[in-house]
């Protein structure tokens, strides 16, 4: 195909060069993931300053004196985007945004969201969701099943601009919760951004969060009192929803001090009775402390997204030190990608490799065999988010 007509081809048998067996190459380019955590992309077309500046995790401008191109994610994208929008892989940055721009917002992100081989997306709505495609913009943008995740902050943040008085915050948190939930596949905290993740993990008495929501009322801004997230989480476990927790990795918003998932053990023991799954999402740096949770206790679920993406080249190094004591049915794929649609790509791209890289290297080593190394990546890729989730078959 030329580079004005469609993708140039990427040959499957490439996925890692004569590092993985065919079958499993074959096996794990051809799975259809399922993104358990990701947000929408965008459907603007992006100046280069505005792409660059979402292709970090920094929410500083970047200097005039570098580009964010020169990076791991910058590198990916022109290996692995540019064949995607029909140019050669490690095409000059220049070269690539111009084309992108040629072909707009709509068929990048049809190009790149098709490529990707995601078969279904779980949308997290809460973060700046009216700047990005909602579930409905994703499905039909990609052509897949896209269901939402619901963000407890946002939905208590709209309860109190909405005005109610302290006394009555638990109860009209508790109504709309199960209101806005009805239709959705999971709900999320990022109590790790709010407040860090040492909190008490004990459900606060009613008396607490009143006096609590009265201090938030009259303070005003954005939910980060420990009570408070400590009810959001409660009134999550009760709706009975897995719940996902923000972990680790993210922009400099989150104190990373805090954001360990050995800080949530006394929680997890506590909502082990619930049946409810905990999910820990990202985990960078601290996905061995995550795979400890997962091995120790039945409801922990963890994944290594984002940081697959801001590894790029690396990546395999991550996937490796995921699958080091966690049970494999316990592990699952993500992107949280946000934005533009190279991120979901290589959300997707480069777990593919990397995942093919690690097993294959189990299989030529004999320790696997070709037959497991198959199962596990269709595991960790798409069978164990649609048991945690309920979804149906692809």
């Amino acid at each position: 195909m030329s580079a004005e007509t469609g993708p140039v081809p990427d040959p499957v048998p490439d996925l890692v060069p004569g590092l993985v067996p065919g079958g499993l190459a074959r096996a794990v380019a051809e799975l259809p993931l399922v993104d358990h955590h990701v947000h929408g992309a965008t459907a603007r077309d992006l100046p280069r300053r505005a792409f660059e500046q979402l292709i970090t995790e920094s929410d500083r401008p970047v200097p005039d004196w570098m580009t964010q191109f020169d990076s791991q994610a910058g590198y990916a994208i022109l290996r692995h985007c540019a064949p995607v929008l029909g140019l050669g892989p490690h095409c000059a940055p220049e070269e690539y945004l111009a084309r992108r721009a040629r072909l707009g917002a709509e068929e990048v992100n049809r190009r790149l969201l098709g490529a990707s081989g995601i078969g279904h997306f779980l949308v997290e709505t809460g973060y700046r969701g009216d700047e990005v495609l909602g579930p409905s913009g994703m499905a039909e943008a990609s052509g897949v099943p896209a269901d939402e995740v619901v963000r407890l902050e946002a939905v208590a943040e709209q309860v109190a601009a909405g005005g109610c008085e302290a006394a009555a915050f638990a109860g009209r948190f508790e109504e709309a919760l199960w209101e806005r939930a009805r239709g959705a596949r999971g709900l999320k905290t990022i109590a790790a951004y709010r407040c860090g993740l040492g909190f008490d993990p004990a459900r606060p008495a009613p008396g607490e969060v009143a006096e609590a929501a009265g201090r938030w009322f009259a303070s005003g801004g954005r939910l980060n009192d420990p009570v408070l997230a400590r009810h959001l989480i409660w009134a999550g476990l009760d709706r009975g929803l897995p719940l996902q927790f923000h972990i680790g990795y993210g922009d400099p918003d989150v104190d990373l001090r805090r954001a360990d998932p050995l800080l949530l053990r006394g929680l997890i023991e506590l909502a082990e009775p619930t049946g409810v799954p905990l999910l820990l999402l990202h985990c960078y740096p601290f996905q061995r402390h995550a795979g400890f949770l997962a091995q120790a206790y039945p409801n922990v679920f963890f994944d290594v997204g984002l940081g697959v993406t801001f590894t790029g080249a690396r990546a395999a190094a991550l996937v490796a030190e995921s699958l080091e004591v966690a049970p494999f049915a316990k592990i699952l794929f993500s992107t949280d990608a946000w934005g533009p649609a190279e991120l979901h790509h290589l959300g997707a791209e480069l777990w593919r490799r990397a995942v093919a890289r690690v097993l294959g290297a189990f299989v030529a080593d004999g320790e696997w065999s070709l037959e497991q190394a198959v199962r596990v990546a269709t595991m960790i890729g798409a069978g164990n988010a649609r048991r945690v989730y309920g979804l149906p078959p692809a």
